[in-house]
């Protein structure tokens, strides 16, 4: 769960359930997600379905991941306050739209390393106020390119350095990046530092009850105009995992 800017009435909030599993001697993995997001009168939910095959390739695993769903995404314009409170858009609340959705991404991962690319969305969609209706949007200029990649560094005996950077771009727009730092200690605990270019910044814990339970709280600041009006963001996370294998090549366990 995780809430934004608080303070500012209508600042978005987000809930994930997030559920996958292996088949196939772990070469096929399929998972579930559920989404709610919710920004002012805007509410948007969405089901989606991944899928990822996974090759093994020198010491690590190549994984191929697409992920096809359906997003229901619905405004309550009779919430708004407007200068015109006759004007025929404000009156009613929008019907329940639901369009489909699709998603690809590729990662790998060794004991030490990961590098991962993503589209997240690759259907776009328009509003069309007079007809009422969403168009639909096809376009690798409107994408979200995003890069994760990150280097599992080992300072002591029970104590490793993860640094990681995140890289997200849309042609046309500005380059934005989070530069990460994840201090893990007797893979138990983990803490952590986040840079972001558009004037933020956020600290992580997280604590593994066992092997199996992990519970994480991250809090957000922004440093720039915004964080005058704002009393930061704040996310938990709760993860439960009904198995577990102790060789499980990825460096980015928390």
């Amino acid at each position: 769960y995780r809430k934004q800017w608080v303070g500012i009435t209508g600042a978005p909030q987000t809930m994930t359930l997030a559920v996958d599993a292996p088949f196939l001697d772990s070469k096929l993995g399929i998972g579930l997600t559920i989404t709610n997001d919710k920004i002012g009168v805007s509410t948007e939910t969405q089901f989606m379905s991944s899928y990822a095959y996974k090759i093994s390739m020198g010491q690590g695993i190549l994984s191929l991941g697409l992920g096809a769903g359906l997003m229901t995404t619905n405004t309550a314009w009779s919430d708004l306050v407007v200068l015109d409170p006759g004007d025929d858009y404000y009156l009613v609340d929008s019907r329940v739209f639901v369009v489909p959705d699709f998603t690809f991404g590729t990662y790998y991962s060794n004991q030490n390393f990961f590098v991962g690319v993503s589209i997240p969305r690759l259907l776009g969609y328009n509003f069309n106020f007079n007809r009422n209706k969403y168009s639909l949007i096809i376009d690798p200029g409107k994408y979200d390119y995003m890069l994760n990649m990150g280097h599992l560094i080992n300072l002591a005996a029970k104590v490793k350095l993860l640094p990681s950077v995140l890289v997200s771009w849309t042609p046309g727009t500005q380059i934005l990046y989070d530069v990460n730092a994840h201090l893990n200690i007797a893979d138990r605990m983990w803490l952590g530092a986040t840079y972001r270019n558009d004037r933020s910044v956020a600290g992580l814990f997280q604590f593994s009850v066992n092997e199996q339970l992990k519970i994480a709280y991250t809090y957000d600041y922004d440093i720039g105009k915004l964080g005058r009006y704002s009393d930061g963001s704040h996310e938990v996370m709760l993860r439960y995992q009904f198995t577990f294998r102790a060789d499980a090549v990825n460096p980015m366990i928390f």
